[in-house]
């Protein structure tokens, strides 16, 4: 069914003001997850709804807790999430990176003891808003196996780039494995097959069964138990097709968040703490040169690549384009919810006793 973006929002945030967190935080996480739905990026929009609110039930979030700054200097940020939601910690690093960047060029933030974040681009984005290059990264709970191995390892540790340009910033927003496991999520909720080369079992057999794959996953990472199998690296299933190089990816942003964070490895999440960690950098361009000049470029150059010679009835588009069309198209005409997800805000509304978004 289709809901609009507005009517989402409220009960989003009547839902999150119902678990204790502030009005203030209450509002961010809302726009975090209408924005991706907006975006047509489902996977970690409003169907993550549930499974964040049984992690409050579980007390692996904290509502009331504020994120605590623990080191910081002119250049940089040591933030403790304080095992509240990582948007929330997240937005407050990104606030502090921009008002430290626009006076010294480059800053970088660090944060432990935290959650899932949403979408990595998010973030980067209030960076590009802010006329900067923003990077983000989080890992995650354990979901990517590495090459040639049997059982996940890595988790999906999302990469996100975004720079200044027009119409609108420049936006990469991906996993580092083949799907971050939410896609995976939202096809189990739709009883559909995986179309790709997106998950293995045990024995590095394809999985395209969704429920399967999800099977797999929540095993993975609900229980310290290791079934064998989950997400492909960039690359896929085969070493010919240089799987080291997405293996390779996923260890480089490992170091810059569990490990330089000095919180729990991918591994480790679904056992103790159930930690997540998060990095972000942000440079401003303009050091390098007239902002405006580097926008035009950037747009050239984009313009010359969406223009190339293509297979007929195809389109080259750059990222972020998609997210962005879709965006205006959501805005007008309402985003998607599957019938689980759907079944799911009804029986919240119910127990909270709050009104359900309704189809359009």
């Amino acid at each position: 069914m289709k809901i609009s973006a507005t009517a989402e929002d409220t009960f989003l945030q009547q839902v999150f003001a119902k678990y204790n967190f502030s009005k203030e935080d209450g509002a961010l996480l809302a726009d975090t997850l209408v924005d991706a739905d907006l975006r047509g990026i489902s996977s970690h929009g409003i169907q993550r709804l549930a499974w964040y609110l049984n992690m409050i039930k579980e007390h692996i979030i904290e509502p009331t807790n504020k994120p605590i700054i623990l080191k910081e200097s002119a250049t940089s940020l040591l933030i403790d999430a304080n095992q509240n939601m990582g948007h929330i910690a997240s937005a407050l690093a990104m606030r502090k990176l921009i008002e430290k960047t626009k006076k010294s060029s480059v800053s970088i933030a660090v944060i432990r003891n935290s959650n899932h974040f949403g979408t990595a681009g998010y973030y980067s984005r209030m960076a590009a808003e802010a006329g900067l290059i923003g990077v983000s990264n989080t890992n995650t709970r354990p979901l990517v196996v590495p090459t040639n191995a049997k059982d996940a390892f890595l988790g999906s540790n999302a990469f996100a780039f975004t720079f200044p340009a027009e119409p609108h910033p420049f936006v990469f927003d991906g996993a580092t494995s083949v799907v971050s496991g939410g896609k995976i999520q939202v096809l189990a909720k739709q009883g559909g097959k995986i179309p790709g080369e997106w998950a293995i079992d045990r024995d590095r057999n394809i999985v395209k069964d969704a429920n399967a794959a999800e099977d797999i996953l929540s095993k993975v990472a609900l229980t310290e138990e290791q079934p064998g199998g989950g997400v492909l690296t960039l690359g896929g299933n085969e070493e010919e097709n240089s799987n080291y190089k997405g293996f390779g990816n996923s260890l480089v942003v490992e170091l810059l968040t569990g490990i330089l964070a000095q919180g729990s490895i991918s591994a480790d999440t679904n056992t103790g703490k159930h930690d997540f960690s998060q990095f972000f950098l942000t440079i401003d361009p303009s050091f390098f040169g007239d902002i405006e000049v580097l926008k035009a470029n950037v747009e050239s150059m984009f313009e010359r690549i969406r223009n190339l010679d293509k297979l007929p009835g195809t389109q080259i588009m750059i990222p972020g384009d998609r997210e962005y069309k879709r965006y205006d198209e959501n805005k007008a005409h309402g985003v998607s919810i599957d019938e689980t997800t759907a079944g799911q805000l009804k029986d919240i509304a119910t127990e909270l006793n709050v009104t359900a978004p309704t189809a359009l």
